[in-house]
């Protein structure tokens, strides 16, 4: 089977990451993963699509050169922000009840969910997707997909949670691309494909939520029994912090960044000797100094508004006594320090990082393990299990010709086949008398094939003196007679 590529990447609202992963049969091995800074996006939506289109040249750009490739065709993950869900039903009338429903009934069950549900505004909105969330047949109800399908019923009744987004989003989406020459393979609704990159088997038929932290949108995402049943999203992120630490130390968004990654931190009273430390900025004279804990306390504030929002979100779903697992975060904003610890504190719940999972292998550095590359890691995994086409072409190279190789060799003008030079049968028999020493000068003849040292040639000479010498000896004998 022949290697190909798929390549993925995540619009975010602070950075894009681009994935290229070689895949080989069942085999998916990671050979590029960056991050680059983004520009036009604004929580997780595309708000102007020429400055998105023209960082996102750059870092396309960028991946084809080390790679040595051309990306055709990527896939992408639908905007997180302004996300409804809705319930929506589906009915079929079985005309064989004795044969077992199929998994493709059960998918044109869905697509006919999806197609008969009225859209409230049909114009600005459209169907992200749609999850399966029971399933009823004759004699049961609450039947989940892989219960239901090889059962025999007359009648086949679905219900359906159904995404709704913003169809300008998906408009701009497309139009990035095509200024690109570059085709979108394949969409996700990326809350789905984090989780389960992030989430184990057992976490999901178990209860956990899955809280993806981004710089411009934070999400929530509740599963039990193995289905996604419920999900949110929240208009702020890891750029209000920053935001916040900017407006508060009256510094550039760049160096307020730079800070909350290196020094930022949740929880202040926890910091230890840390919070004695001071920052000098220097950005005015004379220096402008900030405390640590002061940075700490201005990022407490916006933290624990975030964990307010997830937690009524998780009370929303109904779900909220079913968290076996607790609260998996990953994303960007998971690597905050003591966030973890304050959702934890605040919740009552589990809590831990979600890390890409180890169902890939990689040839690049350790960035793409981090909780900021799940959502990129996640479509390249999703899209080898649906098995998409090869996303990028690489350059053919013209065959290598191989020059003839040229030694120098020492020969005469009586010389009548030099090494190298086509034997003369008519030669062989004949009386001759040795040459007289002429001076010598230097041929470039073609150097003999598999024979680097021209051992070959020196050998063939030795044998011509050789047979020389013998008819000398022979003539003077005859003399002699």
């Amino acid at each position: 089977m022949e290697d190909k590529y798929i390549a993925s990447i995540d619009l975010g609202s602070s950075k894009f990451g681009l994935c290229v992963a070689r895949i080989s049969g069942d085999d998916v091995n990671i050979v590029y993963y960056k991050e680059t800074p983004s520009d036009g996006i604004r929580y997780s939506m595309i708000a102007n699509p020429l400055k998105a289109s023209e960082k996102l040249r750059e870092a396309v750009a960028e991946a084809e050169k080390e790679l040595m490739i051309k990306i055709l065709q990527v896939v992408v993950g639908m905007p997180r922000g302004e996300v409804a869900q809705v319930t929506a039903s589906a009915r079929i009338e079985r005309t064989n009840p004795d044969d077992y429903i199929s998994a493709e009934e059960v998918s044109s069950l869905k697509s006919i969910a999806l197609e008969t549900y009225p859209l409230p505004n049909p114009d600005n909105q459209i169907m992200y997707g749609a999850v399966a969330q029971s399933f009823s047949i004759d004699d049961e109800i609450q039947l989940v997909e892989s219960d239901v399908v090889g059962t025999l019923s007359s009648s086949l009744e679905g219900n359906f949670k159904v995404f709704i987004g913003n169809r300008r989003a998906t408009t701009a989406l497309d139009k990035i691309f095509n200024s690109l020459n570059i085709a979108v393979a394949k969409k996700y609704f990326l809350p789905d494909v984090v989780a389960r990159t992030v989430l184990t088997d057992e976490e999901r038929v178990g209860g956990v939520a899955l809280v993806d932290v981004g710089a411009g949108v934070t999400s929530v995402t509740v599963y039990h029994g193995g289905i996604l049943r419920y999900y949110a999203s929240i208009p702020f992120g890891g750029k209000s912090i920053t935001n916040d630490i900017r407006t508060e130390c009256s510094i550039s968004e760049d160096l307020a960044e730079k800070i909350k990654k290196r020094f930022g931190a949740c929880l202040p009273g926890k910091l230890a000797t840390l919070s004695e430390k001071v920052l000098q900025l220097r950005v005015t004279e004379p220096y402008k100094e900030v405390p640590v804990r002061y940075i700490s306390e201005i990022i407490d504030c916006r933290a624990r508004e975030i964990v307010e929002a997830i937690l009524f979100y998780i009370q929303e779903s109904g779900l909220q006594n079913t968290l076996r697992n607790g609260i998996v975060v990953t994303g960007g904003g998971a690597e905050l320090t003591n966030f973890v610890n304050l959702i934890k504190e605040m919740s009552g719940y589990d809590v831990r990082k979600g890390y890409p999972r180890f169902m890939f292998s990689a040839s690049v550095g350790s960035g793409v393990y981090s909780t900021s590359a799940t959502a990129a890691i996640g479509m390249v995994l999703a899209a080898h299990e649906n098995n998409l086409p090869d996303c990028v072409s690489a350059p053919v190279l013209p065959p290598k010709v191989e020059e003839e190789e040229l030694m120098e060799v020492e020969v005469t003008d009586e010389t009548p086949n030099p090494p190298g030079a086509l034997f003369n049968p008519d030669d062989f028999g004949k009386p001759q008398e040795r040459p007289k020493k002429e001076k010598k000068k230097k041929v470039k003849v073609p150097k003999p094939k598999g024979e680097k040292n021209g051992i070959l040639s020196i050998f063939w000479k030795n044998v011509g003196d050789t047979i020389m010498d013998f008819y000398d000896y022979a003539n003077k004998e005859e003399e002699t007679k």
